[in-house]
């Protein structure tokens, strides 16, 4: 088979082992968060952060729904970061979006987040933070999942279908799903353009 025809071929394969019910239990779990007046709050880094930014605008824009993510102002990021660090940046922004029991953490993220291998330690500090307060936490993530699908109240695992492409088919899944969520009739509140 041709690389296209694989790639195609496994991202079928992607679509067909998704867990449907874990979906419908995160498209329940915003409605309510809604209702009481919660807000969203999306973390991602890399590409994941694009597609938090993106999320923020379909949840504002097509669910009448508060979302923010830190990387939409890129002053606060990077004096954060400047000041503070990294591995605290996300963190420190949530505390000063005054996050509480109302509120959900939404994850996109390929790997979770692992302190012991240093990678996106920012997004654990994160969710130790948003557990303490008793925010809701759910996700979209890749591999095994990390820390995010390890405190998460629901995360959906995008599964793994190739090693090596591991990052593409988890970023793709993350527009995907919240594409479907934002589309959800118990969530859309604005008919779309197009």
């Amino acid at each position: 088979m041709s690389y296209l025809t694989t790639h195609f071929e496994e991202t079928r394969q992607v679509l067909e082992q998704l867990n449907i019910n874990k979906i419908e239990q995160i498209v329940k779990i915003i409605a309510n968060t809604h209702d009481q007046g919660g807000r969203l709050f999306f973390l991602g880094v890399g590409g994941s952060a694009a597609n938090a930014s993106h999320a923020v605008n379909d949840f504002r824009k097509i669910c009448g729904i508060e979302a923010y993510a830190p990387t939409d102002n890129v002053s606060e990021l990077t004096a954060r970061t400047n000041d503070e660090g990294w591995d605290t940046a996300y963190v420190n922004w949530l505390k000063g979006c005054n996050l509480c029991d109302k509120d959900i953490i939404f994850v996109f993220s390929v790997g979770g987040g692992n302190v012991e291998k240093n990678i996106s330690v920012n997004i654990v500090s994160s969710l130790e933070y948003g557990k303490k307060v008793g925010a809701k936490v759910v996700g979209i993530v890749g591999r095994d999942g990390g820390y995010t699908k390890k405190v998460g109240d629901n995360v959906i695992l995008v599964p793994t279908i190739d090693k090596k492409l591991v990052t593409p088919y988890s970023e793709s899944f993350h527009s995907v799903i919240w594409h479907c969520l934002v589309s959800h009739p118990i969530l859309q509140k604005k008919k779309m353009k197009w």
